[in-house]
């Protein structure tokens, strides 16, 4: 082998070296900054107290049914609520069904809302963009962060419903809607497998709120557009007129995890209801992408 060639092959292997040097710190880099976004997220005290009250929906919800259990209001409202004071595993249905429409969307616009314009109603989204990743990438921890307090949130909901149901009424074998009775073990299956939906069907409101923050620096604002934008979705929802686009609306499927109650779950409806949230999220998250990536920032 010749001088030239043993230089070119000590060239290729430097430029190798220092290519896989620095994935390996770009990848630390973006896992330091993860960790810091979910910190800053999980650590904020606005963010903690509303973590803390929505734990309080279903305490204050058992308390009020088995107050009530016995009383003239009894048998009132949907099924499943009456069912509470039988079973506490219904806790689990009953309180998410109450935080879906606002509470849980709240939650997931201050999270998503805030991910950018917060930062850059501070003046700090600038310093950001020191860390050697690339803005995608930022982005990207920015709304894993915003997802992650999402399901934070939906899985606090669901433990404090199930502690709640547990220590007031007790778990027995879980009677669906269609009348079937499973077992306590696939009972509990079918609660976490309604978290689960839940969480799932917020994460296009995830993409919307984040898309919003890319616009602004008004962090409030953007928390209320995204709040609108579920709140107008319920409303076109409602109108039969409209009957043509309700199964493209974002919150249409929302309450699609009945299924969970019903002996024979159609999965899918539950897919259409996911392939509806991944639309929402690929649409999005591409032109929150599209904006972040090319804005000028000068906060």
């Amino acid at each position: 082998m010749s001088r030239a060639e043993v230089a070119r092959t000590a060239e290729v292997a430097r430029t190798a070296e220092v290519a896989r040097t620095a994935t390996i710190r770009h990848r630390g880099a973006f896992g330091r900054l993860l960790a810091s976004e979910l910190n800053l997220s999980l650590g904020r005290r606005r963010n903690q107290l509303l973590l803390v009250l929505l734990m309080a929906v279903p305490v204050l919800l058992g308390v009020v049914l088995a107050i009530v259990s016995d009383s003239a209001y009894a048998g009132q409202g949907p099924g499943f609520i009456d069912r509470v004071s039988g079973n506490g595993l219904f806790l689990v249905v009953t309180a998410l069904f109450l935080c879906a429409p606002f509470l849980l969307p709240l939650v997931t616009s201050i999270a998503a809302g805030d991910a950018i314009a917060g930062e850059a109603g501070a003046g700090t989204l600038r310093y950001l963009l020191v860390v050697p990743v690339r803005r995608g990438t930022l982005l990207a921890a920015k709304a894993i962060s915003a997802a992650t307090f999402m399901l934070l949130a939906v899985l606090l909901v669901t433990l404090a419903a199930l502690i709640t149901g547990g220590l007031l009424f007790g778990f027995s074998d879980l009677t669906l809607l269609s009348g079937q009775e499973i077992p306590v073990a696939a009972g509990l299956a079918r609660m976490l497998g309604v978290a689960a939906y839940v969480a799932m069907s917020l994460t296009g409101l995830v993409a919307v709120g984040l898309f919003f923050s890319t616009l602004s620096e008004v962090p409030v604002g953007v928390m209320a557009a995204t709040v609108v934008v579920a709140i107008v979705s319920t409303v076109l929802d409602s109108l039969p007129q409209l009957s043509a686009i309700h199964p493209y609306l974002l919150t249409h499927h929302w309450f699609d995890f009945a299924e969970f109650l019903r002996f024979e779950v159609s999965w899918s409806l539950l897919g259409q209801g996911l392939l509806v949230q991944v639309a929402w999220v690929a649409i999005f998250g591409s032109l929150a992408w599209a904006r972040f990536t090319t804005a000028d920032i000068t906060s």
